[in-house]
């Protein structure tokens, strides 16, 4: 399989180097920094890299067809998952990426009623990809990703009808030296944790709440305990219920009290804005001036210690007609992914689930056309070659509220 890389970030580079140790994935790495591209291409030889400007739909589909891509795996920000979308489209290739188009909140109510949603775009676009017979696989990182493949499983094999799909998500990492810095790009992370959250009820649909609601500590395995979540917006709460009967659908994000202060203050000072602002000659977006201060979260690794988490709890009645609880999740040890890939835990994590799809995809493992999520493919295979990649994942029953 060949496949146009395009974004060699921290997420973009894990992948390349997971990839590098399949033998099926040929890449042709792609970024707006040439050096960053050919770092990310050193994985393993015989990579290419290249420059490109990820908003340039005509340049983007064009290398897709000169270099006989077969995907394009998307593993840029938010921002540019429409032109690179249109891009894959056009050129007549399938596609993948972690995170999917933009939101824009209700302008009138925005903590009651959604407005543009996480993926409508791209579900607008979904009949011209099932004419096109290409596959445009959403939201395939870990969160979402592998937490949407947790929720296919439980489905369809451990219950018999589902309360809730709750994802929950938590660490116990630590970066040495900085008071603040983020495991993850700070850009998304803004943008998915100042944007009103999204919730899932049956006889409701979709609706909004205020940004960090619904406080809950929540017991994450491993040794990392409890951890408190709030509601935030992603991208699972607008894919599962497409695909899988709940009475309710959530995420929540264990961010802790002084992450959230942070996210806070920096809105209340209208430095989490994307519309530039004039700052003496130049233009500059708030928050890519934020981003920029910010150490990049690729190069934290060997200052941080501890486990993140990942997984999807699930409550219910199980196959036997009795109540259920259970959460299933993946840890990653950063003491590990550094040894062993030479990337920190958050990304690693994220990288490694975008590999095992492409991998189903190229042995015709998983397939389909049209703009699907990962629930709506079996999980099983997916389940049993990420166990291969060495990255395995765990069921762990809980006892059911009430019992």
């Amino acid at each position: 399989m060949r496949i146009l890389l395009v974004g060699a970030g921290g997420v973009g580079s894990a992948l390349a180097r997971i990839a590098g140790r399949r033998s099926f994935a040929e890449l042709v790495v792609a970024d707006y920094d040439l050096a960053r591209a050919q770092r990310a291409a050193a994985a393993r030889d015989g990579y290419e890299a290249v420059q490109l400007d990820a908003r340039d739909e005509r340049a983007v589909a064009d290398l897709l067809t000169q270099r006989r891509c077969d995907v394009l795996m998307n593993a840029t920000d938010p921002r540019f998952v429409m032109p690179l979308f249109r891009a894959a489209l056009q050129a007549g290739t399938h596609y993948l990426d972690m995170a999917m188009s933009v939101s824009y909140p209700d302008t009138e109510e925005p903590y009651r009623r959604t407005g543009v949603k996480l993926g409508d775009d791209q579900f607008a676009l979904a009949a011209r990809w099932e004419q096109a017979g290409k596959l445009a696989l959403a939201g395939m990182g870990v969160e979402p990703g592998l937490s949407d493949v947790f929720a296919r499983y439980a489905a369809d094999e451990l219950f018999s009808e589902i309360g809730e799909l709750g994802v929950r998500d938590g660490a116990n990492l630590e970066v040495a030296g900085y008071d603040f810095a983020p495991t993850f790009s700070i850009w998304t992370t803004i943008e998915e944790c100042l944007n009103p959250p999204v919730i899932w009820e049956r006889g409701q649909g979709w609706f909004t709440t205020e940004p960090f609601s619904e406080p809950e500590v929540f017991t994450f395995p491993a040794g990392i305990g409890p951890v408190e979540c709030v509601n935030v917006e992603h991208e699972e709460v607008l894919l599962m219920p497409r695909w899988i009967a709940a009475q309710r659908v959530t995420f929540k994000y264990g961010l802790g009290s002084e992450f959230i202060s942070v996210l806070r203050t920096l809105h209340k000072l209208g430095l989490d804005k994307t519309d530039p602002v004039r700052v003496g000659g130049a233009s500059v977006s708030p928050r890519d001036v934020v981003a920029a201060c910010l150490p990049d979260p690729a190069t934290l690794g060997d200052k941080m210690s501890g486990l993140t988490c990942a997984g999807t709890w699930v409550t219910g009645t199980g196959t036997d007609g009795a109540p259920r609880e259970v959460y299933l999740y993946q840890v990653v040890d950063n003491a590990w992914s550094m040894a062993e890939y030479g990337c920190q835990a958050v990304v690693w994590q994220t990288a490694v689930n975008p590999v095992v799809a492409l991998e189903l995809i190229d042995a015709g493992t998983w397939s389909g056309s049209g703009v699907l999520g990962p629930e709506a493919l079996p999980p099983q295979p997916f389940l049993d070659l990420l166990t291969e990649y060495g990255s395995p994942w765990a069921c762990e029953e809980r006892t059911p509220a009430g019992s």
